[in-house]
């Protein structure tokens, strides 16, 4: 039986003259924008990490002020409900889109978890690496090293982004949250001092499009994704949902954590969406 992943992706990209200008007029600003970011947050990077060390208290600012003008420059609408915690932690999401970074970091500074091949990834890895992001390897001898890194940054203030999904998705669904990434939440005494928030990131396509416009899964070409979303002259919009934080030492186990942070973004994407909501 066919599953949702091998399902043909909708919406391909068959681009007018129109289409294909505008996809690169917007592709140009986003470039600029995200790359002057780049070079600014770089420059106060060299004031920021002597005086500071792993605090950041200034480069997240330029963060999520160039992830802000990426939406304003796809003529996205873009929309944040409820508060991001202040309490030290961190926060686990649903996955959708590359469009994901951009809406996570526009509202809070958090520095994100990706695999460790991201970091060799052209551009994508510099960005990466640039904004703080903590890398893993899928590589069980690494466990300890990573997860003494996960406590030094918490213990640090960061706020560390997971996608416990472990993949991205077409946006209609939540995959279940494995569980094996919040076992770092009850080592060394984190449990007692930290709480997970988490966050339901909401597409809703353009009108015409597909419900799965904004997905971005499987092998799907991210170029070619790109240049969709690029030459869409009327947008859809993505919300991100702050739910209630939950201590961690308030739940027995990394099991129940993790499906208690599931069920609540499975239930508001499942509001958000209705019967377009699937398992």
């Amino acid at each position: 039986m066919t599953t949702w992943r091998e399902v043909e992706p909708a919406d391909a990209v068959r681009l007018a003259p129109a289409g294909l200008a505008l996809a690169l007029l917007r592709g140009a600003i986003l470039g600029a924008v995200t790359g002057g970011g780049l070079g600014i947050l770089l420059l106060v990077r060299l004031v920021e990490r002597p005086l500071f060390g792993l605090d950041r208290p200034l480069t997240p600012h330029i963060t999520r002020a160039v992830c802000r003008a990426a939406f304003l420059i796809l003529g996205m609408r873009y929309s944040v409900r409820g508060t991001p915690m202040r309490h030290r932690g961190a926060v686990v999401s649903n996955h959708v889109s590359w469009l994901d970074i951009f809406a996570l970091n526009a509202c809070q500074t958090v520095y994100f978890v990706a695999k460790s091949e991201v970091a060799r990834w052209p551009f994508v890895g510099w960005l990466a690496r640039a904004t703080g992001t903590a890398f893993i390897a899928r590589d069980p001898k690494a466990a300890k090293a990573q997860q003494a890194l996960f406590e030094d940054r918490i213990r640090a203030g960061h706020k560390l982004l997971f996608f416990p999904e472990g993949t991205s998705t077409d946006g209609l669904r939540v995959l279940p949250f494995k569980s094996t990434l919040f076992a770092a939440f009850y080592t060394h005494g984190l449990d007692q001092i930290m709480q997970i928030q988490p966050v339901s990131v909401i597409y809703e396509a353009p009108d015409g499009r597909s419900d799965r416009f904004y997905g971005w899964w499987g092998d799907m070409d991210l170029a070619s994704h790109l240049l969709k979303v690029l030459a869409q002259f009327r947008q859809g919009s993505v919300a991100v949902v702050f739910h209630d934080p939950v201590a961690v030492d308030a739940l027995p186990s990394r099991k129940e954590l993790a499906r208690l942070c599931e069920d609540a973004v499975r239930e508001s994407l499942g509001a958000a969406l209705g019967a377009r909501l699937q398992g």
